[in-house]
């Protein structure tokens, strides 16, 4: 199996790969990474470009719907805005199909979501739950939906294999299981070993990016700690950006 590591790790020609890590419904910072990679574009014109958002859009921060409103109306705009699916996503479509009230959404920043979209649930009270899920149904705009089921589970470009949470190690990336792609994370974070691509990530925060010989993780914690981190891939360079509040 050929295998990469990160510093001889190249990325396409002519495409320079800007990907950024979990938003956690922080509209404010991902506007403003949008306008600092706008910036390194007109600093250093790319022959071409795309940005990957590597997932978990929602809950935690105060303002999910604010962030799926910019996505979907970017995505119809432009080609060049990708996303991939994170777990809170599917936990979000997941409790609108259940309304499972001590699921991923409901323990885990569901609240502030459902309140981005004027619904206020009480996740100790049942009846708030099953109230507020069908209240929430009906808040949430059709073209939100469609975008978070359309959502990728991975994608790859040049020498990096782009994902929100990791992969399985010794499995081919082809084959990879989708839930591992949004939910694995020890097998993967502690596992040294070199990869046919190196794993770009989020998913598990950290208080820097993390640069690993075989992976790098930009989950800077965005919804706490005011910083969203991504990382640009022209060809055999690669620097990181930062924006905070």
């Amino acid at each position: 199996m050929n295998t990469v590591d990160f510093k001889h790790a190249r990325g396409p020609d002519k495409l320079r790969v800007y990907a950024i890590g979990d938003v956690h419904g922080r509209l404010d910072l991902l506007q403003a990474m949008h306008r600092r990679i706008l910036v390194e574009n007109e600093k250093s014109p790319p022959f071409d470009w795309v940005v990957v958002h590597l997932g978990d859009y929602v809950d935690r921060g105060p303002d999910s719907k604010g962030v799926l409103d910019l996505l979907v109306k970017l995505q119809k705009k432009t080609h060049r805005m990708l996303t991939l699916a994170g777990n809170h996503d599917v936990g979000l479509l997941e409790f609108l199909a259940t309304g499972d009230g001590y699921g991923l959404f409901a323990r885990n920043g569901g609240r502030q979501t459902a309140l981005s979209y004027g619904i206020n649930i009480d996740f100790e009270d049942p009846g708030s739950v099953a109230a507020g899920r069908k209240a929430l149904a009906d808040a949430i705009p059709q073209s939100h939906v469609q975008f978070l089921r359309g959502l990728q589970r991975s994608m790859v470009f040049g020498d990096f294999f782009f994902c929100h949470a990791g992969i399985r190690p010794g499995v081919d990336l082809d084959h990879q299981d989708p839930e591992d792609l949004i939910w694995i994370r020890w097998e993967f974070l502690e596992n040294p070993h070199l990869h046919p691509k190196i794993i770009v990530h989020g998913h598990t925060p950290v208080s820097d990016v993390e640069v690993r010989t075989n992976r790098v993780n930009l989950d800077t914690g965005a919804y706490a700690s005011g910083r969203l981190s991504a990382i640009a891939i022209d060809a055999g360079n690669k620097f990181f950006l930062e924006v905070s509040v």
